[in-house]
């Protein structure tokens, strides 16, 4: 598992990637409250799998359920990232619906390389690169990077975008 810092820069990593999408497929609303919202409920998402694991009804605040289990279930968080997606632009619900489920995928992708892994489909899965709270640079730096090409897509028309694949393919790489 990730730690809850590297949960909470993934989060806000997850909200640029979401209002991103939001605002360019058009889901942000009169005055693009949808993009803030997106924004505000990927944050929010992004350690939903873990707190919603808690039995806030309860005094003692256990777990009600086994971690990493339903709540990191790589499934359901697709399909409401998908569901969302689809009915963004169509109704008022899915662009924080959209941000919040894309902040539970980038929870269950900073989770995912440690041994304990994640229930993606049927059985948990795990990329065993490293213990848990080890390496968080590297996940938050990951999720940084997916952001800034998606935010560079959508606000920046792809200009640096180009320029960094010329950069790739100087050193080789591309």
């Amino acid at each position: 598992m990730a730690s809850n810092k590297a949960h909470h820069a993934t989060g806000f990593a997850a909200g640029v990637i979401a209002a991103a999408v939001v605002a360019r497929v058009g889901g942000g609303g009169s005055f693009h409250i949808g993009v803030l919202l997106s924004f505000v409920a990927a944050v929010a998402g992004s350690t939903a799998p873990d707190w919603l694991e808690v039995a806030w009804w309860s005094r003692a605040r256990r777990l009600w359920i086994t971690h990493r289990t339903l709540t990191h279930w790589g499934v359901g968080w697709v399909a409401m990232l998908a569901g969302s997606y689809h009915w963004l632009g169509h109704s008022a619900y899915a662009a924080p619906v959209f941000g919040f489920a894309c902040g539970g995928v980038m929870h269950l992708l900073a989770d995912w390389p440690n041994p304990l892994g994640v229930p993606w489909i049927a059985a948990r899965h795990s990329l065993n690169l490293w213990n848990s709270g080890h390496c968080d640079l590297i996940v938050v730096g990951a999720a940084w990077g997916a952001a800034w090409f998606v935010g560079e897509r959508v606000w920046g028309h792809g200009v640096y975008g180009v320029h960094g694949v010329s950069v790739l393919r100087f050193f080789g790489v591309g």
